[in-house]
């Protein structure tokens, strides 16, 4: 298996949808579920020389390589060969292994080989810190762990001694010849409730929650998007995901299912994945809601972002300064009043409303140049997915009244592994909770607000951070970003669910060589507040300017707002200190 001296060679998007018969085809197909994508695209036509998945480096084959891409042969190889040695360590199925690194071509190909044998892949992104991920991991009760060199010895010395484990190995223990190990039986035929995969969340407030989803869950809305003539584009699509997330694995499933060219791109920081735009061309570009946000900052003129049709951004909502920044480029595909498909400037920006539970983004809405602001509209939850407003009792709440975000879907996880008391805590009023505070409108459209672990209770009522942040940056175009946190006294809570009272604290960050209106005298407490007197909102007790390197981020790029409540009380005690 040698890829020395071949060149990828991506053709250009010819075609945008796939065909009618081959959707047909896709689902007519009963067997097919995320455990297995791979073992049915001969079925439906595909030839081993076709490239699908294009590479950034990251990955090192068996053979020791590093090539540009795969193709659908050389895919076929290396799940084999990936097969064979989990089968010669001891992998059965059922049998968990994590996968520990960052590289999103290592999470896809080791899942791939995993559900291939009818084993589990835990994803475990490796920026995690050392004890956190120690915890994760053991909870699990996994049989075995892969990783890079760099991490092994650390893996190796806290978890190679535990019960379940047959091996603690690197990713290059795999070598060519495990090939002729994979099993007999191969490849496992999967039933719709075999657990195939185990996710985390971001871990912003501690041990992350290990969502697990089965051959069923994790492909239910992607077909069932399919089933109504969505989400079919076979343009190229560059994921600048975080490998360990769902959305990454699903979004290569679904690329490989359609025929649509898949680019892995690891590194997510914003001149990176520009330049992967740049160089690789694609039609959609996948990311998290950060990744965007930081791209809006970049002086796009520079940048050639002529191939984009859209953006998807998964995770958090996004906010629509930064959308508006980015839809300004590429072009989309309208139908003209003739009836007929014409280019028009500028691109679409989908904002995905999920979570690492849902297997499936559960609600969408576009952006388009020109089009109506809603703010933090989030659209309405997509057809196999029910949503509501739900009370601390869990009531059904009116129209424009702010609560808990439920939904159902046969797309959630089944449950958090080895964790049913966190599990079943999350449930209210029959619906899941996603983590979020909403409201809806009369027509059934979602606003979202904040996060209940972000919300803080003041003296002058509920102050929603994510919303306030909204306001700012649509307020000045002299902040590029925000950060809103509650400031309380030590061991006082003031979030949705506490009874304590906090004040609120903005970090803003300015556009180089920018400021407040001289009419503030360079007051950014005064500038903040006058933006949200004029929309009836509660003041903020203090604000800061900062650079935004300044502002603590997670393993997945969100901002670890515990952090940063340590980082104000500082602040603000030292401004009292100085006055």
């Amino acid at each position: 298996m040698s890829w020395t001296g071949r060149q990828a060679r991506r053709s250009e998007d010819t075609h945008m949808m796939i065909s009618q018969e081959l959707r047909e085809k896709i689902l007519a197909d009963s067997a097919l579920g995320a455990g297995n994508v791979l073992h049915r695209l001969a079925g439906y036509g595909r030839t081993p020389d076709e490239q699908v998945l294009w590479l950034d480096g990251t990955w090192r084959s068996p053979s020791g390589e590093h090539p540009e891409v795969l193709t659908l042969g050389e895919l076929y190889e290396v799940v084999e060969t990936y097969a064979g040695f989990y089968t010669a360590a001891g992998v059965r199925p059922a049998d968990a292994v994590a996968i520990v690194s960052t590289s999103i071509t290592d999470f896809a190909l080791n899942l791939l080989a995993l559900t291939s044998i009818g084993a589990i892949a835990s994803l475990v992104n490796g920026n995690m810190p050392d004890e956190v991920r120690r915890e994760f991991i053991r909870r699990q009760q996994v049989v075995g762990i892969i990783t890079d060199a760099e991490r092994h010895p650390v893996l190796a010395a806290q978890l190679g001694d535990e019960p379940s484990m047959l091996f603690v190995a690197r990713h290059d223990d795999i070598q060519v010849e495990h090939r002729k190990a994979r099993p007999e039986h191969y490849p496992f035929r999967h039933a719709n409730s075999d657990p195939i995969l185990i996710s985390h969340s971001s871990g912003t407030t501690g041990i992350p929650k290990a969502a697990f989803h089965t051959h069923e869950t994790l492909f239910h809305g992607a077909l069932a998007r399919l089933e109504d003539g969505q989400d079919c584009s076979t343009r190229s699509r560059l994921l600048a995901l975080p490998g360990h997330h769902i959305s990454a694995m699903s979004m290569t499933l679904l690329g490989l299912m359609l025929g649509a060219p898949v680019i892995h791109w690891t590194n997510s920081t914003a001149s990176s994945v520009l330049d992967g735009i740049e160089k690789h061309k694609p039609g959609i570009a996948f990311a998290f809601t950060h990744v965007f946000t930081d791209m809006a900052s970049e002086d796009l003129s520079k940048r050639d972002l002529s191939s984009l049709e859209a953006f998807y951004c998964s995770g958090d909502a996004a906010h629509e300064v930064h959308i508006r920044r980015l839809i300004e480029k590429g072009s989309h595909t309208v139908t003209g009043k003739d009836l007929k498909p014409k280019q028009v400037p500028g691109s679409i920006f989908i904002d995905m409303f999920g979570s690492t539970e849902a297997g499936y983004v559960l609600f969408d809405f576009g952006h388009r140049s020109g089009g109506p602001s809603l703010g933090r509209c989030i659209g309405r939850p997509m057809r196999f997915a029910q949503a509501a407003i739900l009370s601390e009792l869990g009531e059904m709440l009116p129209p424009g009244e702010v609560g808990r975000l439920g939904v159902k879907s046969k797309s959630l996880t089944p449950g958090f592994w080895n964790d049913n008391v966190r599990w079943h805590k999350q449930w209210l009023g029959g619906y899941f909770l996603t983590g979020d505070l909403a409201y809806r409108d009369a027509a059934g459209n979602f606003y979202h607000m904040d996060r209940t672990t972000d919300a803080i209770r003041t003296a002058d009522g509920f102050v929603y951070s994510a919303y306030t942040e909204e306001l700012l940056l649509r307020e000045y175009p002299e902040i590029i970003d925000c950060t809103v946190v509650a400031v309380v006294e030590e061991g006082v809570r003031a979030g949705w669910e506490d009874d304590g009272i906090a004040e609120v604290f903005a970090f803003v960050h300015l556009v180089d060589g920018t400021e407040p209106a001289a009419e503030f005298s360079g007051d950014i407490t005064a500038w903040v507040n006058a933006a949200l007197s004029k929309h009836g909102l509660p003041h903020i007790s203090g604000a800061a300017a900062v650079p935004v390197n300044q502002v603590p981020i997670g393993i997945t790029g969100k901002v670890l707002k515990r952090v940063v409540r340590d980082q104000v009380k500082q602040f603000a005690g030292q401004e009292r200190g100085n006055g």
